[in-house]
């Protein structure tokens, strides 16, 4: 499923996004894609973390660190931001983020996840609180529109092949 939005920057200019469902990353550029964030659940939760710095909520994830896989990526920012360790995962979809000639990738996963011991704060200090909701509610917390709603809908589906 092909899901296009565009936002208008602060300088005016335009960012084109265009979302895809994926079974797979392996046919993407891999040198452009920036960043990896988790749909994670935990005995039928999802996991949200509040972002401290933006005052938001959102999923887990950041960016990729030189020489890390993407599922490396993945496992070092959901325990830095949750201190839970991923178990398993599956691709749900990426994002092409073009601003100007510069296009970059975004990958959501869903993984099942446990906790390590008591969330504290992450290394950043951007990560503040973490919450397990009901997936049904998300929208309590944060709303990225028809993309958003694709991410976490396929995210929820998925999560079967998780917790085989």
């Amino acid at each position: 499923m092909e899901i296009k939005s565009q936002i208008s920057n602060l300088d005016g200019s335009m960012t084109q996004i265009i979302y895809n469902d994926a079974d797979s990353f392996d046919f993407l550029d891999k040198s452009k894609v920036k960043q990896v964030y988790g749909v994670c659940f935990f005995e039928g939760k999802m996991l949200i973390v509040f972002n401290g710095k933006r005052k938001a909520w959102g999923l887990v994830g950041g960016s990729i660190e030189a020489g890390e896989s993407f599922e490396e990526c993945l496992k070092r920012e959901v325990k830095e931001e949750s201190n839970m360790q991923v178990l398993s995962s599956v691709p749900v979809g990426y994002q092409a983020v073009t601003i100007g000639d510069n296009t970059i990738y975004q990958l959501r996963y869903a993984c099942a996840v446990r906790p390590i011991d008591s969330f504290v704060a992450d290394p950043d200090n951007a990560i503040t609180e973490i919450k397990l909701i009901d997936p049904l509610s998300y929208k309590e917390f944060f709303d990225w529109g028809e993309i958003g709603n694709r991410i976490i809908k396929r995210g929820t589906e998925l999560k079967y092949k998780l917790f085989k």
